[in-house]
């Protein structure tokens, strides 16, 4: 859409933060206030959309994506995002390991057992692991554990939790990113291991490569977003 306005102001807002575009304030796309918890985050959104040009580009305003999803996606159901994110714990990405090459097997244990260690410190979740493909259900006690670390989080936090969900398809790394145990290039090299080692041994094509500069920058604005809630 064409740009329609020309100021861009933070001002305090009830709940926290907003902003407004000469002098009215913003709604999401529900038509709801696009307000934020502080004041950080607010100036963060201002700045994107004080940067566009004649032509409003949502695409490049990640912060004002991630917000408007929290306010109109997410806070109304918690319940179902949660529910809809703790799930993968069933078939958590880095408990399925491969049997075979030796090089393979030694760098999933080496990458991903440190975070299973970390889960069984942090929530008391112990996961199994699996060779193969095959489905192995998970202790109960373990996914009770996940979903209470899931269910503790806010709309904001847990919206960042789906995003990076959908991003590196596992609960595990989703959580140790939002608990800031481990960084967003981290988080993706954990979620891409496999797909690491295919493109060491057989090079990488630029539809791959494209997908995922994508994801690590969308990785980069998640953790953007986590830094702007402190």
């Amino acid at each position: 859409m064409k740009r329609f306005y020309r100021e861009v102001e933070t001002i305090a807002a009830d709940g926290g933060f907003t902003l407004t575009l000469d002098g009215k304030p913003v709604r999401t796309p529900a038509k709801l206030p696009l307000v934020v918890p502080t004041q950080a985050l607010a100036e963060a959104i201002a700045a994107e959309w004080a940067v566009q040009g004649e032509e409003v580009k949502p695409a490049t305003m990640p912060l004002t994506q991630l917000a408007s999803t929290s306010i109109d996606g997410v806070r109304g159901r918690l319940e179902a995002v949660a529910e809809a994110s703790a799930v993968y714990g069933e078939s958590e990405l880095v408990c399925y390991r491969a049997d075979e090459p030796a090089e393979l097997v030694e760098r999933q244990a080496t990458l991903w057992n440190p975070l299973l260690d970390w889960a069984a410190r942090r929530y008391d979740a112990h996961l199994l692991i699996a060779t193969g493909i095959i489905h192995k259900p998970q202790p109960a006690g373990a996914l009770k554990a996940l979903r209470a670390a899931v269910d503790q989080l806010d709309e904001w936090h847990l919206t960042a939790l789906q995003n990076t969900i959908g991003i590196t398809g596992s609960l595990l790394v989703s959580l140790a990113l939002i608990d800031r145990h481990i960084t967003a290039e981290q988080a993706f090299d954990l979620a891409q291991l496999d797909e690491n080692y295919q493109i060491e041994k057989w090079g990488e094509d630029w539809e791959a490569a494209d997908r995922r500069a994508v994801q690590r920058a969308d990785l980069a604005h998640t953790v953007r977003f986590l830094d702007l809630l402190r």
